[in-house]
């Protein structure tokens, strides 16, 4: 490879990263809105419609989208690397946002203090339990890749990123929802239908991304001349 074919890899690496890291604190920051889809009618889930969800998860699936790209074409320390960062981004975010909360706001503020942490007060126990979640589900989801991808010899690239995904948005949404409710930010009642209702809306977007994969590692395979499992090395 170039030099200036490293260098582009390298700000595609960048980019993807951005995008990462965006729609990480992105579903952070927004997860205390809630809304109900009905694609298959008026079906209940212990009690819950089956698709009521955060508005949190909308940005969430583009995450693991992200990860198993970079893991394909890249490599497991970078797309670690890249999970680490977004842990730090949702940190900071929410230390930014405390500090922001403990800020007094003046009179003709637009936003007066009850309606800043009626919005963002939750934030920190919100990222709390979702960087707990997101921690364990997203390094799992790339050690099972990385797996898959080792005992196929980097074909089979449907069955790494849908058993990855699959096992890691369980364990993501599980964790995420268990906590939330120990927390006190929502009800037990809520849990069942919200795991429920959470685990097969992520598979369906899991299986939606596959064609997506296949794809965006098409056309980095065809730019840089790769060959398959093999990987960009930018160091």
């Amino acid at each position: 490879m170039t030099q200036k074919d490293k260098k582009q890899a390298f700000s595609i690496y960048l980019y993807l990263g951005a995008l990462f890291i965006t729609s990480l604190v992105v579903s952070n920051l927004i997860f205390q809105k809630f809304f109900s889809w009905s694609p298959f009618g008026d079906v209940t889930v212990f009690g819950a419609p089956l698709f009521e969800l955060s508005v949190g998860i909308l940005p969430y699936p583009i995450t693991f989208l992200i990860t198993d790209l970079v893991s394909e074409i890249y490599g497991q320390r970078k797309a670690n690397q890249i999970v680490t960062a977004g842990i730090f981004a949702s940190f900071f975010s929410m230390g930014i946002i405390l500090l922001a909360n403990y800020s007094s706001a003046i009179l003709n503020s637009p936003v007066d203090d009850a309606t800043f942490t009626t919005v963002f007060g939750l934030s920190p126990l919100g990222v709390l339990a979702s960087m707990l979640a997101y921690l364990g589900a997203q390094y799992i989801d790339i050690t099972i890749y990385h797996f898959w991808k080792r005992v196929t010899n980097g074909r089979m690239l449907w069955l790494r990123n849908n058993f990855s995904t699959f096992s890691s948005q369980f364990i993501d949404t599980f964790t995420v929802v268990g906590l939330l409710c120990i927390f006190g930010v929502l009800p037990w009642d809520k849990f069942y239908g919200l795991l429920i209702s959470g685990v097969i809306f992520k598979i369906m977007i899991a299986l939606l991304d596959t064609p997506l994969l296949y794809f965006f590692v098409y056309l980095m395979r065809k730019r840089f001349n790769l060959k398959i499992g093999e990987e960009i090395s930018l160091d």
